[in-house]
C-alpha cells in the first residue's frame, strides 16, 4: 500500500467493517513508539463545534463586539 502525494492511504474495506469505520466516522492518528495508529474517535470536539455554530446562526454580526462578547454568544449567554 502507497500514501498519495496528498498523505492518502485507503483502509480495506474488511479493516473498515471489523473496525466499525464508516463515510464521515471521527478517528484520530497517535504516535506510539515508531507506529502510527488510527483511532476511532467519539466526534465530541466537532458535536460542540456544531452546537456552538447553531446557537450563532440568526446572529448577524455586529461591528465592535469584543472577544468576551463573541466567546458570550458561543457560550449561548444572553
Amino acid at each position: 500500500m502507497r500514501i498519495t502525494s496528498k498523505g492518502q492511504v485507503t483502509i480495506p474495506q474488511a479493516i473498515r467493517e471489523q473496525a466499525g469505520l464508516h463515510p464521515n466516522c471521527e478517528v484520530q492518528f497517535r504516535l506510539v513508539g515508531e507506529q502510527v495508529v488510527l483511532e476511532k474517535t467519539d466526534g465530541q470536539a466537532e458535536q460542540r463545534g456544531e452546537e456552538a455554530l447553531m446557537r450563532l446562526r440568526g446572529h448577524r454580526p455586529r461591528q465592535g463586539l469584543s472577544t468576551e462578547a463573541i466567546l458570550a454568544l458561543c457560550r449561548g449567554e444572553p
